[in-house]
């Protein structure tokens, strides 16, 4: 999407949301409402009620244990069923932005919004769209009983005015989203420039950490045949994060062959 509008000479305003605990705070209710518009059969919707129902949890302090206390709001993260339930509460999000028809377009299709889970990329070929789609957002955000925080979320400008000082984008709350030159999406770093590009250098400084933690253990007791095994199962993982969806020039191919000759 940012590669065809810079291609034309636009620029992409780019915002990371960050939604505050929100599988924590996602309210039962409301995923009940939004499954029943979905015609979930009825026994599976009362199966679903009687499961959030007795949801019990408690605070464990060293030995102590506090009263348990049931859970009125919020999802089980790590459950099978989660991620399904949550992308469904959240789905409405996607549809309201994608109604109002601000943001960018790729074939006639708006594509304004990218949702993972609670992660929210918004896209925009200027700053009043951009505006404009995250007070669409924060509005069925609060609909939804889920908050921004923003403190932690970010915008950037990726084009051929990337350097051009842009006005604050604003949140309900008056407070001001502020304009960095990287914001980090799902573990990758996209950074403010000319062209669509990402930053290894968190990458590169995962991999020193994972390599130096296993060496400073086994370097000089385990084979050389042994630490380069856990070099390829522990270290190049780190390094390789998310390399199929960043565009590589070959200065980042040089730094990334300097980093394994430099462990070697």
């Amino acid at each position: 999407m940012i590669d065809h509008y810079v291609s034309s000479g636009s620029t992409v305003n780019v915002c990371a949301i960050d939604v505050s605990k929100a599988f924590d705070k996602m309210n039962h209710y409301g995923l009940f409402i939004t499954l029943m518009k979905r015609r979930i059969p009825d026994n599976l919707l009362l199966l679903l009620e009687s499961w959030f129902a007795i949801g019990m949890t408690c605070v464990k302090w060293h030995n102590v244990w506090f009263r348990w206390f049931r859970l009125s709001c919020g999802i089980r993260q790590g459950g099978v069923l989660s991620p399904y339930l949550f992308v469904i509460y959240m789905d409405s999000l996607v549809e309201n932005v994608q109604a109002r028809g601000y943001g960018c377009y790729l074939r006639h299709t708006c594509i304004s919004i990218i949702l993972y889970a609670d992660d929210v990329l918004l896209l925009a070929p200027s700053v009043s769209s951009l505006q404009l789609i995250l007070s669409v957002c924060e509005t069925e955000l609060h609909r939804l009983d889920v908050m921004i925080n923003v403190k932690k979320s970010l915008c950037l400008c990726i084009g051929s005015r990337h350097n051009a000082k842009c006005s604050n984008i604003i949140a309900s709350d008056s407070n001001i989203i502020m304009w960095t030159n990287t914001i980090r999406y799902l573990g990758v770093n996209i950074v403010a420039g000319q062209k669509f590009a990402c930053s290894l250098d968190s990458c590169k400084r995962s991999f020193y950490r994972a390599f130096n933690a296993i060496f400073g253990k086994v370097g000089r007791i385990a084979s050389e045949d042994v630490i380069t095994e856990l070099l390829k199962a522990k270290c190049l993982p780190a390094l390789y994060y998310g390399l199929e969806a960043c565009p590589v020039n070959k200065s980042q191919i040089r730094s990334l062959e300097y980093v394994l000759n430099n462990v070697i």
